[in-house]
């Protein structure tokens, strides 16, 4: 299939000016009092916290309004896989970097190829991973790994932390993405890629510091990929651009990310609908395509934001960020929805262009003060949102003819109109949201910083407006049609607080529990003959209590947690009052296990695993009440292993399993995926040719083409990936 694209757009020149006001400090507090050691360096500037022995893992990371936190000092769980692990696994996209994660697991869009992380049993999209502590700013669906320094899972609720995110998901943990900055030592990088498939890349790397002391630095990362993926006849094509700019002074430090990425994949493999199913039919073979071949999806994305920070003392730090994206979606999508238990399925058709903008702020306040033997950590924070989105739409009926998951049909894409909203070819504003919060928190450090006890609270702020689809009919009817005006809107605050300790009876642990709790708009009731059509529930809250033991053994870590994930469901239509009712909640609980690091030299682990159960309550007249909720395996169990070989200088060999315990696709819990899975396996020779540095690499995923569904999320069937050689060489020049 071949793909053709416009030449690349001028990238959007953005630009932001930051200022900070420093007021002196109150006589009474005793500022000069405290000592700092590098740790409160690391809090107070934008440092990334060092890593584990062996490079792969981080001791800590970004933490919202708290700044960068070492994780021993926090009653949060947060694990960083750094730049080194992306380049020794080959991993393409953030898909590829989670995979890592025992409390982690993925699915796919609904209708497109957006990547869905499912963290403690509860999905989070790509919406709503931040950038460098930013919500709203980074490209949608599939996220490149070119530009980025670490990837920073934090596991569980974090309304404190991070504000409402854009789109209410994530509340069973975040993620957040930190650029790549130049260093100290230039980097001149350039890397070839090709897969079993022909898929084709290259990616160029430059980093330069220059100026008194280094202080400027620019950061440039340039990759296109393009060919078949390991799924038959499913083609993509991949360009990214990010140039990261920043100044590092005494007291004043401030970085620029400007980026541009654009994605489309041609003959989608999707996600399968159970449809009138009444059992999980067998995975198709691994690589089977039994997408329609007019099926495609493609997003751009334009991005940037800027961050200053200014140190007013030695104890305390200001700073603020901001940044914005555009982005530009289409698509025409075909779903296949399982018509019996033989694998025959009906495929529809939808066309959704879609636009958005979003301009996102926070600026806060972090320091340090002792009040005779209370030693204070004080963080303030105010961030702000607003995203406005275009859509628009035209679903098909079913195409004539049915096909089948094991032997696809060619069917016609469809033409009979089942009903559309908005005009395609200029989508009108469909949705406008805005939220804002102001946060503080203290964390008070008795016996030497041997207890720290933390407490905080965030004032949250939600405006969401939703719009009918200007000039919508269904079905044809007319009579039906929308004018493109506020269908509803409702301005919420809420408060939610968070409580944390630690304790560090050793150097090397810390025991630790927290209450924290995350923040979602609420949803809009729909469905027929109800008489509160239309009508906006207020915020759900999901409360979290987790409680665990943490190591640090300087050459590695490990984490050992419990927890308990209470969260409101939709609710439903109650036919007896003909109203949509906001009732249900969903119980997660679960225990969590992970090692990191470099025990031995020449040996990095990471190997971990997560028991979970899930209960729903308060469900539509009581019928699924303590069932098991949809997409939540009962546990998932990682471990890899990267070896450098003895006597072979450069040479390192590395492995690793997946295995993903069993999940309902339904919620009457008639229907069940099987136990699954995956070995992958690499090795990569670093070797000098001509005073160059040259890094071969080989690296094998699913190794045993193993055939199975991958998640069950929302009660859509996402199939595993196929095995996957990929091959690459990089020269540093």
């Amino acid at each position: 299939m071949v793909v053709s694209f416009p030449n690349r757009p001028t990238l959007l020149a953005l630009c932001c000016s930051v200022g900070f006001l420093a007021q002196p400090a109150h006589a009474a507090l005793e500022l000069g009092a405290t000592d700092v050691n590098a740790d409160t360096v690391k809090t107070n500037s934008n440092t990334l916290p060092e890593t584990f022995a062996g490079g792969q893992v981080a001791r800590g990371g970004q933490m919202g309004v708290l700044g960068n936190q070492d994780n021993m000092n926090v009653p949060f769980t947060m694990t960083s896989y750094t730049s080194k692990l992306i380049e020794d696994q080959q991993a393409e996209d953030v898909g590829d970097v989670l995979l890592n994660d025992p409390s982690v697991r993925q699915s796919f869009g609904f209708g497109n190829q957006s990547q869905v992380f499912v963290i403690r049993g509860l999905p989070l999209s790509g919406d709503d991973i931040s950038y460098n502590g930013l919500y709203g700013v980074l490209p949608r669906q599939i996220l490149s790994t070119d530009a980025i320094e670490r990837v920073e899972v934090f596991k569980g609720p974090n309304a404190f932390i991070n504000g409402v995110s854009p789109t209410g998901t994530g509340l069973g943990g975040g993620v957040n993405l930190q650029p790549k900055r130049a260093g100290d030592v230039p980097t001149r990088r350039y890397t070839q890629d090709i897969s079993t498939d022909g898929r084709i890349g290259e990616h160029l790397d430059l980093g330069q510091r220059f100026g008194e002391g280094n202080r400027f630095g620019a950061r440039v990362n340039l990759s296109q990929r393009e060919g078949e993926t390991a799924v038959n006849d499913q083609d993509q094509r991949s360009k990214l651009f990010v140039a990261g700019l920043d100044y590092r002074g005494d007291d004043f430090r401030v970085s620029t990310d400007f980026g541009y990425q654009k994605q489309r994949v041609n003959h989608l493999r999707n996600t399968v609908q159970l449809g009138s199913a009444t059992r999980i039919p067998t995975a198709p073979d691994a690589d089977h395509n039994y997408g329609q071949d007019w099926t495609y999806t493609e997003t751009e994305d334009t991005f940037g934001m800027m961050r200053g920070d200014y140190d007013l003392n030695e104890n305390w730090t200001a700073y603020l960020a901001g940044g914005a994206k555009h982005t530009r979606e289409t698509g025409v999508y075909g779903t296949p929805a399982l018509v019996g238990n033989a694998g025959t399925a009906s495929v529809g058709g939808s066309e959704i262009p879609h636009n958005e903008d979003n301009t996102s702020f926070s600026t806060g306040l972090n320091g340090r003060l002792q009040t005779g033997l209370v030693s204070h950590q004080i963080a303030i924070g105010a961030s702000t949102i607003w995203t406005e989105q275009e859509n628009a739409y035209t679903f098909y009926s079913s195409t004539t003819g049915n096909t089948n998951i094991y032997n696809r049909s060619n069917l016609p894409k469809p033409t009979a109109v089942s009903f559309t909203g908005g005009d395609m070819g200029d989508p009108g504003v469909t949705g406008k949201t805005r939220n804002r919060s102001l946060a503080i928190s203290d964390t008070l450090g008795l016996f030497d910083d041997s207890l720290l006890l933390t407490y905080g609270v965030r004032r949250q702020q939600l405006r969401v407006e939703n719009y009918l689809y200007d000039g919508s009919t269904f079905n044809g009817d007319a009579n039906l049609a929308n004018d493109g005006s506020r269908a509803s809107i409702y301005d919420e605050a809420i408060t939610t607080p968070v409580y944390g300790i630690v304790y560090k009876p050793a150097e090397t642990v810390s025991l630790y529990a927290n209450r924290i709790e995350g923040l979602a708009q609420g949803p809009v009731a729909s469905g027929t003959s109800i008489s509160n059509l239309g009508e906006a529930f207020p915020p759900g809250r999901t409360k979290q209590l987790e409680a665990g033991i943490k190591l640090d053994m300087r050459t590695f870590g490990a984490n050992l947690g419990v927890f308990r994930i209470e969260r409101p469901t939709d609710g439903y239509v109650d036919a007896t009052q003909a109203l949509y009712v906001r009732d249900g909640k969903q119980v997660n609980k679960g225990i969590e296990l992970s090692v990191f690091g470099e025990p031995v030299e020449g040996l990095r682990l990471m190997a971990g695993g997560t028991r979970m159960t899930s209960e729903l309550k308060d469900t539509s007249g009581g019928l699924d009440d303590g069932n098991h909720a949809i997409g939540v395996p009962t546990f998932q169990l990682n471990a890899s292993v990267d070896w450098d070989v003895p006597g072979l200088e450069g040479a390192a060999l590395n492995a690793r399993m997946l295995r993903t315990g069993g999940q309902y696709a339904d919620q009457a819990n008639n229907l069940s995926l099987p136990t699954w899975n995956r070995f992958d396996a690499g090795a990569r020779y670093k070797i000098k040719l001509s005073e160059k540095d040259v890094t071969l690499r080989v690296n094998v995923e699913n190794i045993a083409d193993k055939n199975y569904w991958a998640s069950a999320n929302g009660g859509y069937l996402t199939q595993g990936e196929p095995r996957l050689v990929k091959f690459s060489g990089t020269v540093d020049f």
